[in-house]
């Protein structure tokens, strides 16, 4: 399994950030008020990163110490480690179009718009990463025969 490029993260991010602001574009064209996020949603993606975290720390220990850890439990850390990555690289790009059309409009945005959108895009920088940090946890060290270092899963059809 590759490591989740900083080129995917951005450009996931830019496609959101385009849904963000088209959502709000149509919302307004159709005279309905602009889409804001909740409150709990920065909430939930930082619990989500802290899982990451959580379920990344056993395999680190493992990796440094040399006990042997379930491989599924690996694989498991390092799925949600990039799913985490790639989720927060989208709510980032989202609540950023959000902002950035709030922004734009001539009349002053609602503080609380304001608020639940830099919460959100906090939130979501915050979750990339721990998502990439726990994702760095499952990266086993390099062995000195190898040109670059093995992941702990491995790559389809490598028959390991």
């Amino acid at each position: 399994m590759k490591r989740t490029s900083a080129g995917l993260l951005v450009l996931l991010a830019l496609f959101a950030a385009g849904g963000g602001y088209l959502l709000d574009q149509l919302l307004t064209a159709g005279g309905r008020a602009t889409f804001t996020p909740s409150l709990l949603l920065p909430v939930l993606l930082l619990l989500i990163a802290a899982a990451a975290l959580g379920v990344s720390w056993p395999v680190r220990r493992s990796v440094r110490s040399g006990i042997r850890i379930d491989p599924f439990r690996a694989l498991r850390a390092a799925t949600l480690a990039r799913a985490s990555s790639l989720v927060g690289a989208l709510m980032a790009g989202f609540g950023a179009g959000l902002l950035v059309f709030l922004l734009s409009r001539p009349i002053d945005p609602p503080v609380g718009s304001t608020v639940a959108m830099l919460a959100l895009i906090g939130s979501a920088v915050v979750l990339v990463i721990a998502a990439l940090i726990a994702e760095q946890f499952c990266t086993l060290p390099k062995d000195p025969d190898d040109s670059e270092p093995r992941e702990l899963s491995p790559e389809p059809g490598r028959g390991h």
